[in-house]
């Protein structure tokens, strides 16, 4: 973990809680350009580490893909944002396919540390006996956890960074999922995340048909954890097996201001709203308990304030206001490991920020608050 104050770029500002994988401070983001152009040189020189492209290509002439808000248009010998997709021999490749994927997965016992336990039915029972297996946490019961390695965003502060290195996934077929969930009773749930499911969607849709029509009666639900950029068509199919099985789907809603975001995450996050509003208009009133969808925020020390809390909390209120919202207090990982866990009084900012305009808030790794000054919390 690097330690010791950083000096914003733009405006000299100092301060302990100003990453050097940013380069700047919140202020300098927001009002300048060239705050902004500092945090982008640092995202490319970061993704060229990893042999990835520095920013999604647009080459004249290539071949589009569109699954998520890249939407890159890939020349012959290049590779997308994500490194699953690229152009060879004038054709499209990719590394997934609606029969494969690149991923790893293990059993995550009950009650998981899924940032929607503090309302879903592996925890809590809800739904009993439809949708759980009990009327209280599925002890003894577990969630399939489905990692894909590839990534439409370039987090960070990326708790799963090696998952950049493409090369140690292993390819998964949809079948071995299907099969594997239907010799084991104990499996109450498929979870979709990693870095994120945007890039392999075709194939975590189509493997969540085949369990679907596998299953019978039998309680599995399909959860997605993911940025939320993908194509709306996808996201609506994957928004729909959640529902039909008491699922949901969680979006991580990294901030709401557009450069603070790009900042954090290398990428727009006018794809994220919008189809989290999509998912909330189209499928929350129809079960809106147990909730088919919820969001999260990482309270990113500085950047991450009440501000942006409010703002994303405002604009979830104004979808509807029963949508439940976890804040996360941050721990340094990747190349935000030189900045701190989140303040305890950033932590109760955003909770009350939150708290002003939604009725079902909560805040998760509180004990992050409590280890000791200087020593970083295992991921």
């Amino acid at each position: 973990m690097l330690e010791g104050i950083a000096t914003s770029a733009v405006c000299g500002t100092t301060s302990a809680l100003i990453s050097r994988s940013i380069g700047v401070c919140k202020r300098c983001l927001v009002e300048s350009e060239k705050g902004l152009e500092v945090a982008i040189s640092n995202h490319r020189r970061l993704r060229s580490e990893f042999g990835l492209p520095p920013e999604p290509p647009r080459t004249k002439g290539g071949l589009p893909c569109n699954l998520c808000a890249a939407n890159c248009v890939i020349g012959e010998g290049e590779a997308g944002y994500c490194g699953i997709r690229g152009v060879g021999n004038g054709r499209l490749w990719s590394l997934s396919t609606t029969e494969q994927g690149l991923l790893h997965y293990y059993l995550d016992p009950h009650v998981t540390n899924c940032c929607n336990a503090w309302w879903c039915p592996a925890a809590t029972g809800c739904g009993y006996p439809r949708y759980a297996v009990t009327s209280g946490p599925e002890v003894g019961h577990f969630n399939l956890a489905l990692f894909f390695y590839g990534c439409s965003f370039n987090c960070l502060f990326c708790q799963n960074w090696t998952h950049k290195v493409l090369s140690c996934g292993k390819r998964v077929s949809a079948r071995e999922l299907v099969e594997l969930t239907l010799s084991n009773p104990r499996i109450t749930c498929w979870c979709w995340f990693g870095w994120s499911p945007e890039p392999q969607l075709p194939f975590a849709l189509n493997a969540s048909r085949l369990l679907v029509e596998s299953k019978g009666e039998r309680v599995c639900r399909i959860c997605w954890e993911w940025n939320g950029d993908g194509h709306p068509a996808l996201v609506r199919r994957a928004a729909e097996l959640s529902q039909v099985t008491c699922g949901n789907v969680k979006f991580d809603l990294k901030a709401f201001d557009g450069r603070v975001h790009v900042a954090l995450t290398g990428m727009s996050n006018r794809r994220t709203l919008e189809n989290f509003e999509l998912v909330c208009r189209e499928f929350f009133d129809a079960r809106p308990e147990p909730p088919v969808l919820g969001a999260t925020t990482l309270l990113v020390p500085h950047y991450v304030d009440a501000e942006e809390v409010s703002r994303i909390a405002e604009f979830i209120a104004s979808i509807d206001d029963r949508i439940p919202y976890s804040l996360l207090v941050f721990h340094p990982d990747f190349r935000m490991d030189d900045v701190p866990v989140t303040p305890e009084r950033q932590v109760w900012e955003c909770y009350r920020a939150a708290r002003r305009h939604l009725k079902r808030v909560n805040v998760g790794n509180l004990h992050l608050l409590y280890w000791p000054a200087g020593i970083r919390p295992l991921a």
